[in-house]
């Protein structure tokens, strides 16, 4: 809805303009969730739309599942989908209050010994998962799950029992770093960009670049990927870019490249967007998750392209980019 209680209207954005073209492929292909997130973004709809929409998911419990993560299907309360929902809260400043002090509960409840947050947790055993996503009976703590939830609640200033233990998990498992994957390094940057030690998240980020660079886990130059080797476990082409790392100019890891080489970046981001108006979900997705999102059935592969197509749109727009 816009701010006078209406629904929003169409955009007036240049026709065939990217964000133009992007509207078409929301209202023909995303769900409800995205639909709202989008009006919010680009045409001036309203939080609570946001809010309302993002209640379909909530549980009991206080966290979040039916599918929010589109990787992970069924009802159940997950990890995963409980950080995807405080990213949305994030987005449209609602990440607070009664809300997410129930959300703090639910993760201090699927915390692992040492109070971070496993990838998946086993009660998602029997209800349809990703191949590539595993479900063990005893999950380990994941900086990829509890580094992206540590930074949107420090970002937002929540304080709660739970974060002090998982923040102690964040630094160690950052500072201990000396061999990774984009997917790692994206989870920690998320932590380091709004960790309360600042001139540590500086020291740690510094450091982070350097081995960034020295492994080739971003692809520098978009039209010699062969020259950048694909992570292990990742799929072919699924390589990784500035803009990745960097989803914003205020992010620490944008000091990690060159003008020239985020200026390549965002060139490849945007020439990416598809005939139908959307951005693809492979080779590679500019999404807020930490683990890859490949086609395995034909629900979680169009939702998937919305989350991705929206957040494309957002590093665009973040960077100064034309999008309409």
């Amino acid at each position: 809805m816009s701010e006078t209680g209406a629904s929003p209207l169409p955009s007036t954005a240049p026709a065939r303009s990217p964000l133009f073209r992007a509207e078409q492929f929301v209202w023909l292909t995303a769900r409800v969730l995205e639909q709202r997130l989008f009006a919010h973004h680009f045409l001036h709809g309203t939080p609570d739309a946001v809010e309302t929409a993002l209640d379909a998911y909530r549980n009991e419990d206080g966290g979040y599942g039916h599918g929010l993560e589109p990787d992970l299907r069924g009802p159940v309360s997950q990890p995963l989908h409980t950080a995807h929902a405080l990213g949305v809260l994030d987005a449209i400043g609602r990440c607070g209050g009664q809300r997410v002090e129930r959300v703090c509960r639910y993760l201090t409840s699927v915390s692992t010994a040492d109070g971070a947050l496993p990838a998946v947790h086993p009660r998602q055993r029997g209800y349809p998962t990703a191949p590539f996503v595993p479900v063990v009976d005893d999950p380990p703590s994941e900086l990829l799950a509890t580094g992206p939830v540590v930074g949107v609640l420090h970002r937002n200033e929540v304080w709660h029992a739970w974060l002090f233990r998982a923040t102690d998990f964040c630094w160690r498992a950052v500072e201990s770093l000396d061999k990774s994957h984009p997917y790692e390094v994206e989870a920690a940057v998320a932590f380091l960009d709004s960790a309360p030690d600042r001139s540590r998240a500086e020291a740690a980020a510094d450091r982070l670049g350097r081995m960034v660079r020295e492994q080739r886990l971003a692809a520098l130059d978009p039209d010699r990927l062969d020259a950048y080797p694909v992570a292990s476990g990742y799929a072919p082409g699924e390589h990784h870019f500035p803009h990745d790392f960097a989803r914003s100019p205020e992010s620490l890891a944008r000091a990690w490249f060159t003008d020239d080489e985020m200026a390549r970046s965002l060139d490849h981001l945007a020439a990416e967007q598809q005939d139908d108006g959307g951005w693809p979900a492979l080779p590679h997705c500019p999404n807020r998750g930490w683990y890859p999102r490949r086609p395995w059935a034909p629900a979680p592969a169009l939702e998937s392209r919305a989350l991705v197509t929206i957040e494309a749109l957002r590093i665009l727009r973040a960077y100064g980019r034309f999008v309409g």
